[in-house]
């Protein structure tokens, strides 16, 4: 099969297209013929081996697993041994392990059947962010019906998602963005919009009550004072820090803090399950959520598609098809 991989950390230029030998279905796992995969931060996290503490797991001098990927979308095309829930010829999404390739293996708890209404492009960009985005809003910040939500990098993957649940919701939702952006927000639901690059979105006369706060940098204390006395953030991931310990310096203090604060501040890392997949796909059949796929790459041009995204054009999200 033809495959992206790479053999030492680093940015687009060390990923390379490669015939490798296909992987196969081990005990409660699923082969998926790939059609598309998505583009994540935690796959470019991984790509480069940042933060530092993460390369003990996942390999010290370079990737244990050479090939990158984590969302998919495809055809099963064969399931090991006591694989229940689907067969061969089922359409699928969810989460992977490599795949930017033809095929790819999954754990079976980590797949739901692919929404009608969805595209592959569509569902490949939904598993890792839209259960990000889900899990945040209704299990952590447990918005309510008529609450003000702020969500920070709203133009973003998570944040693309978050803004379309959070007003599914009930919530008034301001998102914020760049300028070139603020009209695909708009689109998405905002009820307000804030351009960072002009104004700070935390310098408000009405405070929040949830503020999602997407691979941001902002300080605890600004947070806090964009808040009500009551209020909730929650921090999705983070940037800054340093190489050792990228954003999750900020989730530590966060979870020092808030026993000791009527505010809260919670920091999570998702939890990739079918149950919630099956949610975004009942929200996707039923109007209230639309994957936000800025633009395709075929998988010869992966190298393309990470650059595009780091270098912060992308709109949404960013897919990969085979």
């Amino acid at each position: 099969m033809r495959a992206i991989v790479h053999d030492t950390y680093g940015g687009p230029d060390v990923l390379r297209l490669a015939d490798r030998e296909p992987p196969t279905a081990g005990e409660g796992e699923v082969l998926v013929r790939v059609q598309a995969a998505g583009l994540d931060r935690g796959t470019l996290h991984l790509l480069h081996g940042l933060p530092l503490l993460v390369r003990p797991v996942f390999g010290l001098r370079g990737p244990r697993n050479p090939v990158p990927g984590l969302d998919l979308a495809g055809v099963v095309q064969a399931i090991g041994p006591g694989v229940t829930r689907f067969r061969a010829g089922d359409r699928v999404f969810g989460v992977g392990r490599g795949t930017w390739a033809e095929l790819a293996v999954a754990r079976e708890r980590k797949l739901a059947h692919l929404p009608a209404s969805a595209s592959p492009e569509q569902a490949a960009a939904l598993a890792i962010s839209g259960m990000t985005a889900l899990q945040a809003l209704r299990d952590h910040a447990e918005v309510q019906l008529g609450q003000r939500v702020l969500v920070t990098g709203a133009s973003g993957g998570v944040g693309s998602y978050a803004l379309q649940i959070a007003v599914h919701m009930g919530a008034e939702v301001t998102g914020v963005a760049s300028t070139t952006k603020l009209d695909l927000i708009r689109d998405l639901g905002a009820a307000h919009v804030v351009d960072y690059t002009r104004d700070d979105p935390l310098a408000v006369d009405r405070p929040y009550d949830v503020i999602l706060d997407i691979a941001g940098s902002a300080s605890l204390r600004r947070l806090r004072r964009a808040l009500t006395p009551r209020g909730t953030v929650v921090l999705v991931g983070g940037e800054g820090g340093g190489r050792v310990l990228g954003g999750t310096d900020r989730l530590l203090r966060a979870l020092v803090w808030s026993p000791f604060l009527r505010q809260r501040l919670r920091g999570f890392v998702s939890a990739e399950r079918h149950e919630d997949m099956m949610a975004l796909a009942e929200l996707i059949d039923a109007g209230a959520v639309t994957p936000a796929v800025d633009r395709t790459f075929p998988l010869a041009d992966a190298a393309k598609a990470v650059r595009y995204v780091e270098e912060g054009h992308a709109r949404g999200k960013v897919v990969v098809v085979t």
